[in-house]
């Protein structure tokens, strides 16, 4: 396997469109790496210009000390797990699994033992002999891990691969593929793997890192812990996370101590955030996680007072959803902790967890609640 490297990677369409601005990112030799981001955000264009189906429009693209830039995608040590299968249909699952080797000229020892090999990690040995018409959806999804997996590139590249199944099936394929990235770790030899998926639940259950990407630009680069707990910014705060992370206009001030205003309503910012925080009295987008909301007492100190509008019942939690002035939150509350006198219209206090609290710059969206 090898490590990716891109270096100012840019992409311009012949009408000035710019899909890609000078993206830099570096993939670690065996890594995990999840590209993530809403529809549009050029993850797949990334992806397409790394497996070279995609010219680039400026920068660099390395695998190991390779510049593949120019390089056909049959050179560039790739193999790519599309999100249709893309089986060829009159083709036995066998020889769809030999297919690349057998182009590649290596002796028919090589390629039976190969493919008894992947069939035996991937649990597909007695679909061997089926064609591709014949297979479900999961199924067909491992035949094209498979043919990828029976290569032995130098980096995978997975593109949407689970889009096209049920949420069930999604399930066990993220496990799957996980399991054998693991695999081959612990066997010595490691895959380099990039995954673009818009499914922030695949991207933090699969990803060693993730990049999370909006209009072309990488927004950060991190681990799921990091990019949950510590995200660099109000786009990633809101993106990552479910439900995803309250968001709302707010005021700071520094009175003394630091004070947050939302709706009219004040109130002191926690110890632990005002050590951390790194910011100028003025605008702000105050950001809390729905986990690290509690309900109070209406008038209880240091809580905002809001209305209850929905109450959602989800099993092992409650999902609240309080307006305070115009902004929406919603608090998940554990259901043996939940009042369940409360109901809509009843209106309560909701306290932040000041270690979970989050000050973004309104104007650059910048997490200014970082600082050590």
């Amino acid at each position: 396997m090898a490590e990716l490297q891109l270096k100012s990677v840019e992409k311009m369409y012949g009408n000035g469109f710019k899909a890609v601005h000078g993206i830099d990112l570096d993939v670690k030799d065996g890594e995990f790496m999840v590209l993530v981001g809403p529809s549009g955000c050029a993850k797949s264009t990334t992806l397409r210009m790394i497996a070279g189906l995609e010219t680039i429009s400026g920068g660099e693209i390395r695998i190991g000390d390779r510049i593949i830039n120019d390089l056909t995608p049959g050179k560039r040590g790739i193999a790519m797990v599309f999100q249709n299968y893309a089986l060829y249909p009159h083709m036995k699952v066998r020889k769809n699994l030999s297919f690349g080797l057998k182009l590649k000229r290596k002796p028919k020892d090589e390629i039976e033992a190969s493919t008894g090999e992947v069939s035996g990690i991937l649990e597909i040995d007695e679909l061997l002999d089926r064609l591709p018409k014949q297979l479900s959806g999961g199924q067909a999804q491992r035949v094209a891990v498979g043919r990828a997996l029976i290569k032995s590139p130098e980096v995978f590249l997975f593109d949407e691969p689970l889009s096209n199944l049920d949420a069930k099936l999604r399930a066990s394929m993220r496990v799957r593929i996980t399991d054998l990235h693991k695999r081959l770790r612990d066997e010595g030899r490691p895959a380099t793997v990039i995954y673009v998926t818009h499914d922030q639940v695949e991207a933090m259950t699969m990803g060693d890192r993730i990049c999370v990407m909006k209009d072309g630009h990488i927004m950060q680069v991190a681990d799921p812990v990091t990019l949950y707990e510590k995200p660099a910014n109000a786009f990633v705060a809101g993106f990552i996370g479910m439900p995803e992370m309250n968001l709302a206009d707010a005021e700071l001030t520094m009175d003394g101590t630091p004070k947050l205003t939302l709706a009219g309503q004040t109130i002191s910012a926690p110890a632990d955030l005002s050590a951390r925080l790194n910011a100028a009295p003025g605008p702000v987008t105050l950001g809390i996680r729905p986990q690290h909301m509690t309900i109070e007492t209406d008038g209880a100190a240091d809580a905002f007072s809001g209305v209850i509008h929905n109450i959602e019942f989800m099993g092992h939690e409650v999902n609240v959803h309080v307006t305070i002035g115009d902004a929406a939150f919603i608090a998940v509350v554990p259901t043996e902790k939940f009042d369940l006198k409360l109901q809509r219209g009843d209106r309560v206090g909701l306290r932040p967890t000041g270690v979970q609290m989050h000050i973004f710059d309104r104007a650059s969206g910048e997490n200014v609640s970082l600082a050590e």
